[in-house]
């Protein structure tokens, strides 16, 4: 279950506050990826896709309860698009303790830039050919369902999108990416290729017969193409790829360098820390940001993730999107909305200012 759950810190003041930029430069981009990060870290499973079927669910109290603007952070791969669609904020941070997802990020990062549209995206996502008849009007439904009649694209499709991907962040952007940088964005790529649409949590995992990682059902995975065409619970698909609006929101941020992965443990002492002074010093509030299940793998550092959060300039709108177990089956298992602070229900986190 998702759920979210009000912030309670308000922001530190008396810093001098710059203005945001409305687009980072290059190298800023890169600076901050490399100074905000800390050292690569260890998971369970690769995490190229979300299993979380019910995250759209909280989207309409998400709406509900903040303002477009501020900052976004999450965690993760593509299920930050959907919310980052919703919020429309002016900057993003997502923050994995994995470098692999840093790999991830910057792979969708080319592929928002060089599409056209989204029916483009996925055909370069999964390297496919792009079917017939699909437009701006399109619905998710409609887009995944030409795709899944086609069959899997040539090597020759992959190599050349790979190439085009590899080309606009080192030589357009100018990024210094090392070489294990480079395999790590093939890897992330070829993987797409592979499965597909299909593709699931687990598909690239060695924990595929025996994971039991949150969200899984029954073994009922889903898959990319079950993602993009959920709904809100009330029959609203919300993805990123639901409609064009939606998908221009992530795809100008991406433009501007807006959206910037760093890797970094919730408990670590740097990413969140440094994202809070940056975002202090440009009298940015952080709007929402997506924590999944990581709590539950924090409980041994428990007092150092709520200092982390705390330090992050938030007011009363502020908003902790979580993944929780209660509510019982069913749709509704998947995600409710829950106003109790968050940090308030810890004693660690209520004595930490």
């Amino acid at each position: 279950m998702l759920c979210i759950s009000g912030l309670s810190y308000a922001p530190v003041s008396g810093a001098t506050v710059r203005t945001l930029p409305e687009r980072l430069g290059d190298q800023e981009f890169w600076r901050m990826i490399e100074g905000f990060s800390e050292p690569n870290g260890n998971f369970r499973s690769d995490n190229l896709l979300s299993n979380e079927r019910w995250m759209q669910y909280v989207i309409p109290d998400l709406i509900h309860r903040t303002q477009p603007g501020g900052a976004y952070m999450g965690v993760g791969p593509e299920q930050n698009f959907r919310y980052i669609a919703a919020l429309k904020p002016k900057i993003v941070f997502i923050t994995d303790i994995r470098r692999g997802n840093l790999h991830t990020q910057l792979v969708y990062k080319a592929l928002f830039e060089l599409a056209s549209d989204r029916a483009d995206f996925v055909a370069r996502l999964f390297s496919r050919k792009r079917p017939a008849g699909l437009g701006a009007k399109s619905t998710a439904q409609e887009i995944f369902g030409a795709f899944s009649t086609l069959p899997a694209g040539g090597e020759d499709t992959y190599q050349k999108n790979l190439k085009a991907i590899d080309k606009l962040l080192v030589e357009k952007h100018k990024f210094p990416l090392a070489n294990d940088d480079l395999a790590g964005i093939e890897y992330v790529y070829q993987s797409f290729y592979n499965f597909g649409p299909d593709i699931n949590y687990n598909s690239t995992s060695r924990y595929n017969s025996t994971s039991r990682g949150f969200g899984r059902r029954g073994g009922n995975i889903a898959t990319y193409a079950d993602l993009m065409t959920q709904t809100d619970g009330n029959g609203v698909n919300r993805s990123y790829l639901a409609s064009d609006e939606n998908f221009k929101v992530v795809k100008e941020l991406e433009e501007k360098n807006l959206v910037i992965p760093l890797v970094g443990d919730f408990a670590g002492p740097k990413a969140i820390r440094s994202v809070g002074k940056y975002l202090k010093e440009h009298g940015v509030t952080v709007t929402a940001f997506y924590l999944s299940n990581v709590e539950q793998y924090l409980r041994g550092n428990w007092s150092i993730f709520c200092a982390n959060l705390a330090s992050l300039p938030l007011d009363d709108k502020s908003t902790f999107i979580r993944a929780s177990r209660n509510g019982g089956g069913g749709p509704g298992f998947g995600l409710t909305s829950s106003l109790a602070g968050m940090l308030a229900e810890t004693k660690e986190c209520g004595r930490i200012q």
